[in-house]
């Protein structure tokens, strides 16, 4: 403890001031060479520990509890505005208090969670009391989102051993990898809670073109013959050929030439069956959907067809399989203008082919079978731009020669002994796929095929044969741009 003392005389006060100056020297000099060395032990102090400072008006047990937050495995240095004598851990698990001064205390988050602290004066006074919560440090999350995100302004909050994540994001993949880049942090993506807000728009809108082209051509020739053959009407002979079209099942149609030949008892006939058939199936689908960022959204045209299918307890349950133009796609927008897109587009019909019968006789059940092409792929698009899926080339050829063993192998008699079934399948598919980001639209901005349709009056549908109501003037200009000569409109 120092004293103070008197001065004496004007020697007494000269020999002061000269001992002040000094002070002030050597203090100066030691700032010169050791600046260097505090400053860069404070900025390590700083950057993992925290300061706080009771001021004297909150050291009193009337001014109540002090929240403070601490992160885990951080250190907390709190300065006392008197000297304490005893501190209480309600939870020394959650949090070590060490007392370095009477004045000064160190506080650890040993374990995530809350716990009081408590300082008494020497006279068992409160100086101050603590409630501490000790939680992940997320400092070092919000971090790594400024470095690897810079573009999103994202908030991160810690609940317990939970990651709250708030703020906006300019995707939604920035906000995805946000969410996964949390997820490691916590040990468990269960553990992160995703609140960010999309600022771009996540609605993606999809124009799907299936156009299909399917040729076929099938040629059929067959003999039969029926003879029946007889000498002194003692011995008979009888031919008969029965030569089916193998590949179709029966006959293109029943158009046949029939000739016979007879004399006496011998009676030879023949039927020639010659047919062709070329068909041409043409199919176009525009399919249009909207789905949000991440979302699937799947459309169907065509229909379905009941299918018989048995039960565990012999009961017989009715399935229906669907048929027709069916597109299903999952858009992921990865940033403005870019499209993630996987997609998957079907072109099924119903066919004869393979079919399966159900039952016997006239009260069997036919089952169709399903000619499918289908296309299934993931890529990557601007918004606006298209992706054609061509190549969808199938072509199947059949041939059959149906007859008499030996007899139809001759060069040119053979065609006399056997049925020819030819067929030729062609099918070619193209897919033409545009995705677009969009916004929604007004309600007024809308509008539907049945706006502005009035049905044509009795008179007008009766002595004119309208369907619809005319009007206007004719040689007056309507809205909108028109072609060629117009006049009257049909609503």
């Amino acid at each position: 403890m120092f004293r103070e003392r008197p001065y004496i005389g004007m020697r007494g006060e000269n020999r002061a001031r000269a001992a002040q100056g000094a002070t002030l020297i050597l203090l100066v000099l030691l700032a010169l060479a050791f600046g260097p060395w505090f400053c860069a032990s404070a900025s390590a102090a700083d950057s993992g520990t925290r300061y706080l400072e009771i001021p004297a008006a909150a050291a009193n047990e009337a001014a109540g509890p002090q929240l403070v937050r601490l992160g885990l495995n951080k250190s907390l240095v709190i300065d006392l505005p008197r000297p304490a004598k005893d501190v209480l851990v309600s939870n020394p698990k959650k949090a070590d208090a060490v007392m370095r001064t009477p004045r000064r205390a160190y506080v650890i988050g040993m374990e995530v969670g809350q716990t009081n602290i408590f300082f008494f004066d020497e006279a068992g006074g409160q100086i101050v009391a603590l409630d501490l919560i000790v939680e992940q440090d997320v400092a070092a999350l919000n971090a790594m989102f400024r470095k690897l995100i810079p573009d999103a302004n994202i908030s991160v909050d810690a609940i317990n051993e939970n990651v709250v994540l708030s703020g906006t994001a300019p995707s939604p993949a920035d906000a995805g990898r946000a969410a996964d880049i949390a997820g490691r942090f916590a040990g468990d993506p269960e553990k992160v809670l995703n609140m960010i807000s999309v600022e771009g728009s996540d609605q993606v809108y999809l124009k799907v073109t299936v156009g299909e082209i399917q040729r076929n051509a099938a040629k059929q020739l067959g003999v039969d013959f029926d003879a029946a053959i007889n000498s002194a009407g003692e011995t008979a002979f009888r031919l008969i050929t029965d030569n089916p079209f193998s590949i179709a099942g029966q006959a293109l149609s029943s158009t046949s030439a029939k000739a016979t030949y007879t004399r006496n008892d011998t009676t030879i006939s023949g039927i020639i069956r010659m047919m062709e058939e070329n068909g041409v199936l043409r199919t176009l689908a525009e399919p249009t959907l909207a789905a949000i960022s991440g979302e699937s959204a799947s459309f169907l045209a065509g229909g379905e067809f009941p299918v018989p299918v048995a039960s565990d307890n012999g009961e017989v349950k009715i399935e229906f399989k669907q048929f027709g133009v069916a597109l299903a796609f999952t858009p992921v927008v990865l940033s403005e203008g870019r499209i993630s897109l996987r997609v998957k587009t079907e072109v099924s019909e119903t066919s004869n082919e393979n079919a399966f019968l159900l039952g016997v006789g006239p009260t069997a059940l036919t089952i169709p079978s399903l000619k499918v092409r289908r296309a299934e792929t993931t890529i990557e698009l601007p918004s606006g731009g298209s992706l054609v899926i061509a190549g969808l080339l199938q072509e199947s050829t059949k041939h059959n020669l149906s007859g008499l063993p030996g007899a139809k192998d001759m060069p040119v008699l053979g065609a006399l002994f056997r049925s020819r079934d030819f067929q030729n399948d062609e099918t070619e598919m193209v897919v033409i796929v545009t995705p677009y980001t969009v916004n929604p639209a007004n309600r007024r901005d809308l509008a539907v095929p049945t706006d502005n349709f009035k049905p044509a009056t009795d008179r007008n549908a009766n002595l004119m044969g309208h369907l619809h109501e005319l009007y206007g003037v004719r040689g007056s200009a309507p809205d909108g741009t028109y072609q060629g000569r117009y006049g009257f409109i049909i609503k």
